[in-house]
């Protein structure tokens, strides 16, 4: 089978900061160390819709972060798209897109075409590409006529769409989506997913892994699912499998999930 990811024992410790007079009397003492990502060992198919839920610091934008080459994990590999992340990080690069909710990382004062053209322009794309590219994602994300707004205009949903389109400049084949329709109301967060399940995965053939909270959500769009909590990832598979496992042949993804983080 053709898998986009798969890691063999990723495991990721973070040293926890130490106190500075503490550090100077007892300059030898072990520092404590915190497990993010313990012993992860997961295949995940190319053209998937991966969902990662879990409670806040179990883990998932560790890991995350690690298939993404942000931070090199303590212990085992991965290989995303045939690379490995520790040995082709440029490569692997190249092949995703990171699509996360976070405002602050785009000009505030710039339009979203200024906004575009400068994240192109990283990915090496010369005008005349930028130009083609940056109209296509405007037409497929139905953001073309807000354009010359600035970003600070806009509103949220505008702004996550814009997150989107970002992410797709490169024309990654894999996308890693934190919670990129969180703030959402219900009928973007609604227009959003389906542009996710139908235009990139069934259209465009991408592999998405996405992080989020909503058990719902989740349960309608991933084709398997990944429960985690501390590290580690309890239960994985697709609802059938997650009902098989609290033994409840039409339990919902919220009852999987509840019975697993307890047990």
């Amino acid at each position: 089978m053709d898998y986009a990811i798969e890691t063999s024992g990723l495991s990721k410790e973070f040293i926890t900061p130490r106190i500075i007079y503490r550090a100077i009397a007892h300059p030898f003492t072990k520092q404590k160390t915190i497990l993010a990502v313990n012993n992860i060992t997961i295949s995940i198919r190319k053209g998937e819709l991966f969902c990662l839920v879990g409670p806040n610091g179990s883990g998932k934008t560790t890991f995350l972060k690690i298939l993404s080459c942000l931070i090199l994990p303590t212990r085992g590999n991965a290989v995303v798209f045939g690379y490995d992340i520790l040995k082709k990080e440029d490569k692997v690069k190249a092949a995703i897109g990171l699509i996360i909710g976070d405002e602050r990382s785009f000009y505030w004062r710039l339009t979203l075409r200024q906004n575009l053209s400068f994240f192109a322009a990283l990915y090496n794309l010369n005008p005349l590409q930028s130009k083609k590219i940056i109209k296509e994602l405007s037409c497929l994300l139905e953001i073309e006529d807000m354009l010359e707004r600035s970003f600070q205009e806009c509103s949220t949903g505008i702004k996550q769409r814009l997150a989107i389109a970002r992410g797709l400049l490169g024309d990654p084949q894999i996308l890693f989506m934190d919670e990129p329709v969180k703030s959402l109301d219900a009928l973007l967060r609604r227009e959003l997913n389906i542009f996710i399940k139908d235009k990139l995965i069934k259209e465009r053939g991408k592999t998405v892994i996405l992080i989020t909270h909503n058990l719902k959500e989740a349960e309608q769009l991933a084709d398997r699912i990944a429960i985690m909590q501390k590290g580690e990832i309890l239960a994985c598979g697709t609802l059938a499998e997650l009902r098989a496992k609290i033994n409840n042949p039409i339990g919902s993804l919220e009852e999987a999930y509840s019975k697993i983080i307890v047990d």
